[in-house]
């Protein structure tokens, strides 16, 4: 298995909406990327442009041009342009990736769905928000959710982006890596490796999140629909937690109960997360980084601190920044959904 390595060397380049090349990063002074669960990921470089190059960085104009970023000649990011800001001897270009152009996108149909797993759903939802003007996308499904639901969206109402983080609310994942969007059911548990105390120099902090449990969900739909979805109970351990939400989406029965028992399976038994967010994967971790994508999951073992764990972990982000000094990777970690009976 590949491992992070430390030698990583970065190439960025800028592409108008064709997928032309504008311009090619000369001198990269810093960069920073990410990737992230459920959400737009941003990514920031900032370059030298020698005297050839300037001129046609002068060119380039936010929401007009991309963004791309490669490490040791793979692709790892990319994303619009946000924020160009050109400084003298200096430009810094900051971009968010391919799921910031949906949060800027609205259903283009409406369109009325009964009883459909959520990652079909999803799928309707990213096609009909590039349709009318495609940068150029794929869609990757993993796995179906196996959640069923029933949605309606109406023609220019809403923000595709926030109706698929609504979807998302309700026991489904996404991801942007690159131009691909990736579509995975919230208990998806491939793991991608194994991460030690070795592979965590800096330490870590293990964390319960005792806000985020409950041992009963309660979803109900609007006033029109009167549908009210329950899941759980008394616990034997942990007695009774309860928590009410309303989801407007919702329409029937079937789709509130699903609801319902996905938040179930996310918050009981109590969420555990190990904080690394402040702390930088040795080189020598044995996961290679083009895998480290959040949704999928990673064994962890620590006896680092007074609560051990040996679990497997759902990466929830990515941070990877890279300057004069090297290249620092953090992993933010959450827990993986269960659809076990607790």
């Amino acid at each position: 298995m590949a491992d992070l390595g430390c030698a990583a060397e970065y190439t960025a380049h800028i592409t108008d909406r064709g997928g032309q090349i504008l311009a090619q990063a000369q001198v990269i002074r810093s960069l920073q990327w990410a990737r992230i669960l459920n959400d737009a990921s941003t990514a920031s470089v900032t370059i030298e442009p020698d005297g050839d190059c300037c001129g046609v960085l002068g060119d380039m104009r936010a929401m007009r041009h991309w963004l791309h970023i490669y490490r040791n000649d793979v692709y790892v990011w990319g994303g619009p342009i946000l924020l160009p800001k050109w400084g003298v001897g200096t430009v810094t270009i900051s971009a968010a990736d391919i799921v910031s152009v949906l949060n800027r996108r609205t259903p283009h149909e409406t369109k009325a769905f009964t009883n459909t797993d959520l990652t079909d759903i999803a799928e309707w939802l990213i096609e009909d928000a590039f349709a009318p003007d495609d940068p150029g996308h794929t869609v990757t499904v993993l796995a179906e959710s196996g959640i069923p639901g029933s949605r309606d969206y109406r023609a220019n109402i809403g923000q595709s982006g926030d109706h698929l983080r609504s979807l998302a609310e309700t026991g489904l994942d996404f991801t942007a890596v690159g131009a691909t969007l990736l579509l995975m059911p919230d208990d998806w548990s491939a793991s991608i490796g194994l991460l030690t105390d070795a592979d965590l120099p800096d330490g870590l902090s293990v964390e319960e999140d005792g806000t985020a449990m409950a041992t009963r969900w309660i979803v109900y739909g609007d006033d029109a629909s009167g549908v009210v979805g329950t899941a759980g109970g008394v616990h034997p351990y942990y007695g009774l937690i309860e928590r009410s939400i309303q989801d407007t989406s919702i329409k029937d029965q079937l789709s509130a109960d699903a609801a319902a028992q996905s938040r179930l399976n996310a918050s009981l038994p109590v969420p555990v997360y190990i904080d690394s967010s402040e702390v930088t994967l040795s080189p020598d971790a044995g996961v290679d980084i083009a895998r480290l994508v959040p949704g999928w999951c990673v064994d962890v073992t620590t006896t680092a601190t007074c609560r051990n764990i040996s679990q497997r972990m759902k990466i929830t982000g990515l941070s990877v920044s890279a300057d004069g000094a090297g290249e620092q990777v953090k992993v933010q970690f959450g827990p993986v959904s269960t659809s076990e009976d607790n």
